[in-house]
């Protein structure tokens, strides 16, 4: 074990027996009485343990006295604890999981070997699930927005909702990340979703049936007043090759303007959202990526995009549901001036994590490394882009098959060509 990893692993244990002594109220050394305890008369007395000498020469020199206390609830934990063996891997995974959480940072995390397995699926085009992108980081697994056509956008869940219960579950206290793979199933069987929905007056209950879910990320079509709309619901492997195919055939066509339409596109890969907004911008800026040491890393355009004439308006929806990558490529155009924003400030997902597997199959820890800038140095993060033109769609307008958002953008892009 290298130098940084004794390091790592000594601290997170230091992490975790802290917080659970805290938690315990338990002072080492001291006579704890158990009074109010029917049955309960007699007092402890624990002695505070010695560090071993095989525990401080594991230990760093210059770290050996920050370390003391991490040993003495180690020993205490081995030589007190009611229930013996205690499992020292479930202790260093809950010690992570201590570490990533005293970061105060909702997007970083740990997930152990099973749950890192079951999180890698979704932006490769197919699984079976409700169809919906979530936010992982806050304390409830999170809609951020349900796919187009999927079960959850027809069982009538919307961004936002927070997932409190599944199949009569309590999720309180649960990792978002294995809330999510409770969600995950086989096409056709039900799960029952308990909701909380901001303005709701008491918890929401949904049965959705799960389906096998085929993400088209991109969809085309010349509307009738002549203007191009281009849908992009979430930014996968597939994301860039298909919106080539639908702007080689929209372009030749000559559309007088376009609309493109990021509503509810939870995110997806940062190198696919550079590559999506470069089709639409001749040069310029995408992003800055800025570290905790206050570096910066420059997103430039990709020369060569087939819809980036500046001569051909466009308009960019966005709204609650559009986060992450979706937020990165509507920040461009707007900053850039190549389009104006309609519709609802966006989510508020602008910060970058990186998934590190830990060696030894233990899973992996997910970091925030950076937060995203737009072009003019704007943070996204927890704050969101606001329109040029906000309009609401709501929960009345979905159940009528109503767009007043798409409505306006037309409206806005018409009158941008008529000048």
């Amino acid at each position: 074990m290298n130098k940084t990893l004794k390091y790592v692993f000594a601290f997170l244990f230091i992490s975790a027996v802290a917080l659970g002594s805290f938690a315990g109220g338990f002072v080492a050394g001291r006579v704890i009485p158990l009074t109010g305890i029917p049955g309960v008369l007699q007092s402890v007395t624990i002695t505070p343990p010695t560090v071993s000498p095989e525990q401080q020469s594991a230990t760093p020199a210059e770290l050996q006295t920050l370390f003391e206390p991490f040993w003495e609830a180690w020993t205490l934990v081995h030589e007190n604890y009611v229930d013996q063996p205690v499992n020292d891997v479930e202790l260093m995974r809950g010690a992570i999981r201590g570490m990533m959480q005293a970061l105060g940072d909702r997007h970083s995390s740990y997930m152990d070997p099973k749950d890192f397995a079951d999180a890698n699926a979704g932006l490769e085009g197919e699984y079976e699930g409700i169809g919906a992108y979530v936010d992982t980081g806050a304390e409830y697994l999170t809609i951020t927005s349900p796919i187009p056509g999927s079960p959850a956008e027809k069982a009538g869940l919307l961004p936002g909702d927070q997932v409190v219960a599944i199949d009569g579950e309590d999720m309180t206290g649960v990792n978002p990340e294995v809330a999510r793979t409770k969600v995950l199933g086989p096409a056709n069987t039900v799960v029952h979703l308990t909701i909380l929905r901001e303005g709701a007056d008491e918890l929401l209950e949904f049965d959705v049936v799960r389906a096998k879910i085929t993400i088209k990320s991109v969809t085309g079509e010349m509307r009738e007043d002549g203007i191009a709309y281009i849908q992009v619901t979430t930014f996968g492997d597939k994301t860039t090759p298909e919106l080539l195919d639908a702007l080689k055939t929209l372009m030749p066509q000559k559309p007088k303007g376009i609309i493109l339409d990021l509503r509810n596109n939870g995110g997806g890969y940062l190198s696919t959202s550079v590559e999506v907004a470069s089709q639409f911008l001749d040069s310029g800026v995408v992003l800055y990526e800025q570290y905790g040491d206050g570096s910066r890393k420059t997103y430039k355009v990709i020369p060569g995009g087939l819809a980036a004439d500046p001569d051909i308006p466009m308009v960019a929806l966005i709204n609650q549901g559009s986060a992450s990558a979706s937020e990165i490529v509507a920040g461009a155009l707007q900053d850039s001036g190549r389009a104006k924003l309609v519709g609802e400030t966006s989510f508020g997902k602008g910060s970058v994590q990186n998934w590190i597997e830990l060696r030894g199959d233990n899973g992996a820890v997910r970091i925030t490394v950076a937060k995203w800038l737009t072009p003019k140095g704007n943070t996204i993060h927890e704050i969101g882009l606001t329109p040029d033109v906000i309009v609401e769609r709501t929960e009345e307008d979905f159940k009528a098959n109503r767009d007043p958002q798409l409505d306006k953008a037309a409206q806005v892009l018409l009158e941008m060509i008529g000048r």
